[in-house]
């Protein structure tokens, strides 16, 4: 049964209070759930109760299953304010009332003040050029040098190959640094490591669905900072893997060593010394044997005899 303003209104305080108050992540999941069925989402509905903001601040919950959720309602929510088919609701007031960020100018108003270009990007440049120079973001919002450029990264690794609104990716970006900075502990090491490869992987062509999947909410952003590279490859990319290691055992003359990881090779692609490698021999018996090689922090592979 819908809940009227009211009862979301209500549940939204219960929400906030719950977190507020550090409630198990059991209340929480059941005021959303409750959400999950009893709204039917419109724009005047998530901007009346300011439902989508509370909402969208427990994307980075620590708790992974609220995390989760939160994402799947937000997504959600913006599928109905589209399907709804407001003829004021054009894209940039869409994704804005499901996000719970402000209400971009009203139509009647777009001749006296017209919206930011940068609402546009979508539109009028090419996504394989897309960055943050070209949509003409702010990411400088954290005051630190160092994560501002991470968060800048990010963006340009989200909007690669991308159609989404700028309003769309920017959160994205911020929510996956703040996840990487909060599991690092820090700008440490480890931090430093991580945002360049999840950037790379973000931009591989051999796996668009990636991006895709961490834009929709599919991934959320705690989850992401914490997979591993073979954790984000496609299901293309590992049935290519199981075939090149079978190819592989095939040509073999002799049985092929066990993988081990190095420090000995260095990753041309982005000059990590974490390598696993194994030999083969390939050709005739008097021949060198094949070191293939791979950098498990992001993916590249190479051999050499």
């Amino acid at each position: 049964m819908a809940m009227d303003a009211k009862e979301i209104e209500l549940r939204g305080k219960a929400i906030g209070k719950a977190i507020q108050e550090n409630e198990p992540s059991a209340s929480v999941i059941k005021l959303l759930n409750d959400l999950k069925t009893g709204v039917h989402a419109t724009e005047d509905v998530l901007r009346s109760t300011k439902i989508g903001v509370t909402i969208n601040r427990l994307r980075t919950h620590k708790d992974p299953a609220v995390s989760k959720l939160a994402t799947e309602l937000v997504s959600k929510w913006r599928d109905e304010v589209k399907k709804g088919g407001s003829k004021k609701g054009t894209p940039a007031r869409v994704v804005a009332a499901a996000n719970g960020s402000a209400s971009p100018a009203p139509a009647s108003s777009a001749a006296a003040s017209p919206a930011p270009s940068q609402s546009k990007q979508k539109h009028t440049v090419d996504p394989a050029k897309r960055n943050h120079k070209t949509d003409k973001i702010n990411y400088e919002v954290t005051g630190d040098e160092a994560r501002d450029k991470v968060i800048r990264l990010m963006y340009d690794g989200l909007a690669h190959m991308s159609t989404e609104l700028p309003e769309t990716i920017l959160p994205i970006a911020k929510q996956i640094e703040a996840a990487a900075y909060k599991n690092a502990g820090g700008v440490n090491e480890a931090y430093k490591i991580k945002m360049p490869s999840l950037y790379q992987n973000l931009k591989a062509k051999s796996n668009p669905a990636l991006r895709k999947r961490v834009l929709s909410g599919d991934i959320t952003p705690a989850k992401f900072v914490v997979m591993t590279h073979d954790e984000m490859k496609s299901d293309e990319r590992r049935r290519e893997d199981e075939q090149l290691e079978k190819e592989n055992l095939n040509q073999a003359m002799v049985a092929q060593v066990e993988k081990s990881i190095s420090k000995e090779f260095q990753c041309g692609k982005c000059k990590q010394k974490m390598v696993s490698y194994s030999q083969a021999q390939t050709r005739s018996a008097d021949e060198p044997m094949t070191t293939f090689c791979e950098c498990m922090n992001c993916g590249n592979r190479w051999k050499f005899s």
